[in-house]
């Protein structure tokens, strides 16, 4: 959840690690702060609250130096205090720390034992105290790190500063992401290579259980055996656009608006030919019984649709699994089964653990935006979607480039398994490549979308409502609502409302429909008529057709172009998304950076 940053440069640090921790700030806003080394002392600032905060403090109160690291914290352990804030210090010791370290209260009762205080309520603490005990019993740095990993349990990136030390720096990880960028007499570490790209395009990822050990002019890279290794320098291009709002109020009305045009790029990519063409080695859906599909939060609705579409596209059973479920239920993998592994990151720690669970027993897929991350390097085959970078907490367009990637697979399955003659596979195709078009007309609602979201805002619950492939989407619509508007909302399958969700349904309690024209639209018709029997009120999200034929009595309307049902679950994201926001924006939440979540969840 966490955001991490170091700096061993030739300029001073602390610019240049708030300008990191602006572009980290993603995964955590509780707290902030830096240390640096200067004429080989060791200070630090920290602040509550946004980077912005941290960024003042170091106006009336500057931190020198040229050596430094940097921490922007979501709060496991302890509340969001200056005291609990990174980075933790213990005597010639700084440490900033990214995930969860379960045996720390153990470790505590230890160092207690010896006589070792403690200030914070924060599991890191420990491990700055337990780096200085054993530089105490005199082992170097690097000795005292290494003896301090080999007793650390549960998940980390870890970046350690030393007094007396302006040219070195340690970093480690285990299960959270970490990353070490090279420049010109100059080494940096970050959580991932958004928060170095102004400073270097060459990186150098770490592998689980690696430690590093970094200076001005060199990197030493160890594996979990202690054994020195090396890892390859890679160039990534990460352009200042993608992490900037290029006009737009907030982050999500821009990535919002970028669908159309990632979309067409994400297609582009698979149907280059005008067929579909997978990433080597490819996947043959003849050779696989079933499929288990396995992600967290926006990502586990991606595969919920998804499941319509094997189903009923490629006759393929489906199992759909909550990564933090699955991994500890330890479910059988069958023979001939496709591990499906969905994350934007593609470090969310319980989908990693799923995928690890599945080592050996399945053939493993991934669907990721990035291409480099832990999930995608433990893959058969890691399927990018190309959607480029996402700030906003709440996910769009990586939810529709993760949607329009799993409908691909599904008709590269049909077409595998014969389900589907080249002709059908050929027409679903030419649907999908007007989804961009029909993307762009859908946003031209915005403005009608912005008027009702204003009366949505005074609402204390909200229910959203959907048949077959729609059903996911409502479920989606209700968690963005509540993810930035901090509303009530939840979704059902319209065929549920009678069973129990009715109750209720008042005047008071706007229900959202979707429902385009298609074989189950009398049904979701007959449940709205139920709904406005008990005076709810009724937003209906339909084609033309539709608006015609189930409007009448409705409270609101939104018309959608007309599109295949196939695509519109894609498409229909669109007025999800967008009274989402509209209703966060009337009710003035903070849109990009809603309490309590972080965008990359590294941490169980």
């Amino acid at each position: 959840m966490c955001g991490i940053v170091g700096v061993l440069g030739q300029h001073e640090a602390a610019p240049l690690l708030v300008e990191a921790l602006k572009r980290l700030e993603y995964r955590g806003y509780d707290s902030a702060g830096i240390a640096t080394v200067n004429n080989g002392l060791l200070d630090r600032r920290r602040a509550v609250g946004k980077l912005v905060n941290l960024s003042d403090l170091l106006v009336h109160e500057p931190l020198a130096g040229k050596s430094g690291i940097g921490h922007t914290r979501w709060a496991t352990h302890g509340a969001p205090t200056v005291t609990n804030a990174h980075p933790h210090r213990a005597g010639r010791v700084a440490v900033v720390h990214n995930g969860i370290i379960e045996n720390y209260k153990e470790l505590r009762e230890e160092l207690a034992a010896k006589g070792k205080s403690f200030v914070t309520e924060t599991d890191t603490e420990t491990v700055a105290l337990l780096t200085e005990a054993a530089m105490d019993e005199g082992l170097a740095p690097r000795a005292a790190v290494a003896q301090v990993l080999s007793r650390l349990n549960g998940a980390f990136a870890l970046c350690f500063l030393f007094e007396g030390e302006e040219d070195l720096m340690i970093a480690a990880r285990k299960g959270s992401p970490l990353a070490v960028g090279h420049g010109k007499g100059e080494m940096y570490v970050g959580s991932d290579a958004i928060a170095l790209s102004p400073m270097t395009n060459q990186i150098t990822y770490l592998e689980e259980g690696d430690s590093a050990v970094l200076t001005r002019t060199s990197l030493q890279i160890f594996d979990v055996d202690g054994n020195q290794t090396n890892r390859p320098v890679k160039t990534i291009q990460i352009e200042a656009a993608q992490v900037e709002k290029g006009g737009h109020k907030h982050f999500m009305a821009k990535e919002i608006a970028e669908q159309p045009t990632v979309l067409g790029d994400t297609i582009g990519h698979y149907l280059s030919t005008g067929a579909i063409k997978l990433p080597d080695p490819g996947l043959d859906f003849a050779q696989f019984d079933r499929i288990t599909m396995v992600a967290c939060g926006t990502a586990f609705y991606a595969c919920l649709t998804a499941k319509y579409w094997f189903e009923n596209l490629a006759r393929l059973p489906v199992e759909v699994d909550i990564a933090s479920e699955f991994r500890y239920r330890e479910p059988p993998i069958p023979g001939k089964t496709l591990a499906i592994f969905v994350s934007q990151s593609g470090e969310t720690a319980d989908t990693l653990a799923a995928l690890r669970y599945c080592e050996g027993k399945a053939h493993i897929a991934s669907v990721v935006n990035v291409p480099e991350s832990s999930i995608a390097r433990g893959s058969d085959i890691a399927l990018p979607i190309l959607a480029g970078t996402e700030i906003g907490v709440a996910s769009t367009k990586a939810f529709t480039c993760q949607l329009t990637v799993l409908l691909i697979l599904a008709l590269k399955a049909a077409q595998d398994r014969g389900t589907l003659t080249e002709q059908e596979v050929g027409k679903h195709l030419d649907d999908l490549r007007l989804l961009p078009g029909l993307m762009s007309h859908a946003l031209t609602a915005n403005s009608d979308i912005a008027a009702i979201s204003t009366a949505l805002s005074e609402a204390q619950d909200i229910l959203f409502l959907g048949r077959g492939a729609m059903y996911p989407l409502a479920m989606e619509g209700a968690l963005k609502l509540k993810e930035i508007s901090y509303i009530h909302a939840e979704g059902y399958a319209s065929g549920e409302l009678k069973h129990g969700p009715i109750a209720l349904v008042d005047k008071h309690v706007p229900v959202v429909v979707m429902a385009p024209t298609d074989g189950l639209f009398e049904k979701s018709i007959s449940n709205m008529q139920e709904v406005m029997a008990r005076q709810g009120k009724i937003l209906l999200i339909s084609d033309a057709a539709g608006i015609q034929s189930g409007g009448d009595g409705t409270w609101q309307q939104l018309t959608m172009p007309d599109a295949s049902p196939t695509i519109a679950p894609i498409l229909y994201a669109v007025p999800a998304q967008l009274l989402a926001y509209h209703t966060a924006v009337a009710k003035g939440t903070d849109v990009d950076q809603p309490r309590n979540l972080a965008k990359s969840v590294t941490v169980e």
